[in-house]
Formats: C-alpha cells, sequence, structure tokens
C-alpha cells in the first residue's frame, strides 16, 4: 500500500441553513477545498466519493453526488467524465468516503481522489421528514427485532424501553439505555456526562463553524431540558445542515506541489471500516474492534495520541468510546473526562472542534468535518482551540445503530509531517 496524504480539507459552518440547498452546500464546501491549497479547479480529481443520507426524502435517491456535482462540472470547475461514487452509512457516511478516496490512492488506482460530505436534517416547518432522515438508521425491514433487544437491554439497565415515547428519536432512546447501563455497571454518573458536554461546548464556543457558539455549565448542562434521561439537550447533537470535503493525494502528487501546500499536508497513518452486531453489552462496541486494528496497521498505540475526535451525538458517547479506543480502562472514562485531561490544555484534548453536542451533526459531513478539524490541529492552524504542537491525530466516527453497537464504524489515524 502506498503512502496517502490529505493535501486539502473544507468544512461549511454547520447550523440550521433552510436557504441553502444541497448544490449550494456541494458548492460551498468543494470550492472552499480548492482554496485550501490554491488550485483554481479541480482538474487533477480523478475521482469523487459522496456522502449522503437523507437526499431521498427531498426525492433525489439517485445518483446523488453526479446531480450535486453537474454544476461544478458545466462551470469547468470540476472534470468531466470523472466518476461519482454515492456513499451512505448513517452518521459514518463522510468517513466511509474518505475510506474509499484513500484506498484509491493507497491502492495505485488514483493518485487524486475526493472524498466530500453533505446534509440537510433541517427541514423547515417539516419535523416529520427530519425523523424520516434519521429512522433510515435502523432496521425498518425487521423492527421486531431490536425492540425485542431493547426491550431485554432497558429491563437489564433500569431503564424501560418505550417506542411511543421518551427522546425525539430512538436513537436518544438508545444512548440514553447504554448510558443507563454503564452507570449501574460502572458507576459512571450524570455529572460526568454532563462535564463532557461543558467541556465541548466550551470547545465549540472558539470555532467559528460551530453550530453552537456559546459555552454551557456543568450544572446548566443537568438542569437543561431532559431528552432521555440521563441525556439532556445539552448533552445531544443538535438537527442542522452543512457540508466538509478533503482531497487525498499520492506522494508524487504532493511532491509536484509548491513547498507551502506540501507543509500543510497530513499522513494518512491508517483508515478502517467496521461493522456492528447485536452484542451483549458486556461484550466491547465495534469502535474497540476497529482501533485495534487501526493500531496494528499503524505500528502505533493509544498512547502515541496527541487528540482526539469522537462521534459524541450524545455525550455520553464520548466516555465511553474513550474506553473503546484504549484511552481509559473499561468503566473509566467518566473519570478520565472528569479529571481534565480531555479539555484544551489537557494532556488528551478530545473535541476540540466542539464535538457533535457544539459543533453540530449533519449526519453526511460529520466525518469529514473531523477530519477537517484534526488537519487544522495538525498544521497549528486551529486558532484559539490550538492544542500545542500536535503530531498524532485520531477520528472515530459511527453510523446507524445494530443494537447497542453502532451499525458501522471508522477509525482514522493522522500524521503531522515532519
Amino acid at each position: 500500500m502506498r503512502d496517502v496524504y490529505v493535501l486539502a480539507t473544507s468544512c461549511t459552518a454547520f447550523g440550521k441553513r433552510p436557504g441553502d440547498g444541497f448544490k449550494d452546500l456541494t458548492r460551498e464546501a468543494y470550492l472552499a477545498c480548492l482554496a485550501d491549497i490554491g488550485w483554481e479547479n479541480g482538474d487533477a480529481i480523478e475521482q469523487a466519493w459522496f456522502g449522503n443520507c437523507g437526499m431521498g426524502s427531498f426525492e433525489q435517491r439517485n445518483i446523488r453526488g453526479q446531480v450535486c456535482l453537474t454544476p461544478l462540472v458545466r462551470e469547468g470547475l470540476f472534470p468531466e467524465r470523472v466518476p461519482t461514487i454515492n456513499v451512505e452509512g448513517g452518521c459514518a457516511t463522510a468517513s466511509m468516503a474518505f475510506h474509499g478516496a484513500w484506498k484509491d490512492v493507497a491502492s495505485g488506482d488514483m493518485e487524486v481522489s475526493l472524498a466530500i460530505g453533505v446534509e440537510k436534517t433541517f427541514v423547515q416547518g417539516d419535523p416529520a421528514r427530519t425523523l424520516e432522515i434519521f429512522e433510515g438508521g435502523i432496521d425498518q425491514l425487521d423492527p421486531q427485532e431490536w425492540h425485542a433487544y431493547y426491550a431485554k437491554r432497558g429491563a437489564e439497565a433500569g431503564k424501560p424501553f418505550d417506542p411511543n415515547g421518551g427522546g425525539g428519536t430512538v436513537f436518544m432512546d438508545t444512548y440514553a439505555m447504554q448510558a443507563a447501563w454503564h452507570m449501574k455497571t460502572h458507576g459512571t454518573t450524570q455529572e460526568q456526562i454532563a462535564i463532557a458536554a461543558s467541556k465541548n461546548h466550551w470547545h465549540g464556543s472558539m470555532n467559528p463553524l460551530a453550530q453552537y457558539r456559546f459555552e454551557v455549565s456543568v450544572e446548566e448542562a443537568l438542569a437543561d431540558r431532559e431528552v432521555s434521561y440521563p441525556i439532556t439537550r445539552s448533552m445531544a447533537a443538535p438537527i442542522g445542515d452543512g457540508a466538509a470535503a478533503a482531497i487525498l493525494v499520492s506522494q508524487a502528487v504532493l511532491d509536484r506541489q509548491p513547498k507551502e501546500v506540501r507543509d500543510r499536508a497530513v499522513k494518512v497513518r491508517g483508515s478502517v471500516l467496521t461493522g456492528g452486531k447485536y452484542r451483549d453489552p458486556h461484550e466491547p462496541g465495534l469502535s474497540r474492534v476497529a482501533a485495534q486494528k487501526a493500531y496494528a496497521k499503524s505500528g502505533l498505540s493509544p498512547a502515541d495520541v496527541d487528540l482526539v475526535e469522537v462521534h459524541d451525538a450524545t455525550s455520553f458517547c464520548e466516555i465511553y468510546q474513550l474506553e473503546m479506543l484504549g484511552f481509559a480502562e473499561d468503566g473509566q472514562g467518566g473519570k478520565l473526562v472528569e479529571s481534565g485531561a480531555t479539555k484544551l490544555g489537557g494532556r488528551l484534548p478530545v473535541n476540540l472542534s466542539g464535538g457533535l453536542v457544539s459543533k453540530g451533526h449533519p449526519v453526511g459531513a460529520t466525518g469529514l468535518s473531523m477530519i477537517h478539524e484534526l488537519t487544522l490541529q495538525l498544521r497549528g492552524e486551529a486558532g484559539a482551540r490550538q492544542a500545542g504542537t500536535a503530531r498524532l491525530a485520531l477520528a472515530e466516527n459511527g453510523g446507524g445503530v445494530i443494537g447497542f453497537d453502532e451499525a458501522a464504524c471508522s477509525v482514522i489515524l493522522l500524521e503531522a509531517r515532519q
């Protein structure tokens, strides 16, 4: 396998953007990605991976990327006849697009590949359509399977599963059940979850692209409106729109770039995908499998990692993923967050972007927004939230649900150029 570099990244501001359509968001992220390295057009791009989950709810069920890129082709900004592969994997969609572009270059099949994720989850005046987008992330063919699973697990956790009430979506209820199980089994507290939420809102207050740019105290997070106990609104990702992109290249292409572009490139040390299953709560999640594979393939370990972006659809997820990724022993993620180690200035800063709870979570764009944040950090370009001089970063992104697992999980390791 060849070395692969992230040459350029971009991310739009996340938020409720009713005036912007899918083509608008695609254009904004794509042109910003070109501008990141001073390219006037994308003529060097040989393949594109286009991530999106919800466009089918807007009547565009197929050829989504081709449709969104057509205006750019017509204007000579995106090359003609380039194959575009459409990707969908729930909240892991954009990471899957990144993985495809990485394989293009690592395999030697392509020299330059584009990954882009675009999403609209806010539909003004039509919350039912928003719900429809998210419902695609769970089995709709045999729902009795997960009804039975959650009924059993909810009883074990002391949080009965009620598919007709509770949180705004079934996903919030499943996260809440996992949190309740973790609290019952390991002694994790709601306050520790609130500490993770407060920390990420602080980080997000320094991110000009974040949907929520205000601080939330631990006390305010605990007192906020309950979504599904122990999760409150401040501990859950909001509904919003956005897009993000990355251009991945080979060593040969990197070597042809101007020095100022070469110096800002970031090396991909590993990219791994795993798939979920209906697991026993005592079994590790699929992110542990992905992380272990990524560490083994790269020759790295958790001790080598300087900063992390994890998929905190709820703030409990951050606590859990710190355990699965090897940064804390099982059951000790809450204590790690409580210690202050994971905030800016700590030994392992986590979700300096603000995470999903503050930065926002346009599902088809989320994974690439993580890559954008980590690339900024490794370049030393993150402004007020810069975590010193970081060398190695990890992104974890999960999508969809199968029981207590995500349906898919991505772990990506990035390294600053020496």
